[in-house]
């Protein structure tokens, strides 16, 4: 078997007893949904992401989220789409670049929710797929993790490198196999906005909505 296709055994931090993962959609955190199962981690997806643009777009990947979650009978929490409070949060950001100021506003948003939820609800520590992507600066994510956390006692933000041993490339065998729905934009208007400019810059289409990307 190849190397980069042997995953370790996980350990979740501080003595954790059940996770709560923040997930972004169904390409991203497949492999660190079938990770913890082979490691026999008892979690549950929490799916709150307010910042995807437009709706339909929003649907199409929850709904792939639940879909994957349903087939790994893994619990599914459906969190809200309070888009409103999310342009509140990102005021002011909105010509920001990728990874810059107004992606932090987006994590701490998101990730707020997330560590309500598990405080209301007996997790200690949480995690988030956004971090296994090349699109984002993992120490970024990890960063606005850990300061959610921290807002209760006892709470871990888990700062494991999913990227590690081949789970970037597990992540795209994974997804291909799936044929999941997946598109080459992070999910924002914003992110929306500069992805047409670059695609029209280059002479080709705008991005579809509800038609599926592939990226090597």
């Amino acid at each position: 078997m190849p190397e980069k296709l042997i995953r370790e055994k996980l350990h979740l931090p501080s003595n954790g007893d059940k996770l709560l993962l923040h997930s972004c959609c169904a390409p991203c955190s497949a492999e660190l949904m079938e990770a913890l199962l082979e490691s026999k981690i008892d979690f549950t997806i929490f799916f709150y992401n307010p910042n995807i643009h437009p709706r339909q777009e929003y649907e199409i990947r929850k709904n792939e989220n639940i879909k994957f979650a349903r087939k790994m009978n893994i619990p599914f929490v459906d969190a809200d789409y309070d888009t409103s409070n999310w342009f509140a949060r990102v005021k002011g950001l909105e010509f920001e670049p990728e990874k810059g100021a107004r992606c932090s506003a987006c994590f701490n948003m998101r990730f707020e929710r997330t560590a309500l939820y598990a405080h209301e609800h007996g997790f200690r520590t949480i995690v988030s797929s956004l971090g296994i992507s090349r699109w984002k600066d993992m120490d970024q994510v990890n960063e606005c993790g850990a300061k959610a956390a921290a807002r209760y006692e006892g709470m871990t933000y888990w700062t494991y490198n999913w990227r590690k041993k081949g789970g970037s490339a597990r992540m795209y065998e994974i997804s291909k196999r799936e044929e999941f729905y997946q598109q080459e934009y992070c999910g924002c208007v914003y992110s929306l906005r500069d992805t047409n400019m670059y695609r029209v810059s280059k002479g080709l289409a705008r991005i579809e909505i509800g038609k599926k990307f592939y990226q090597s």
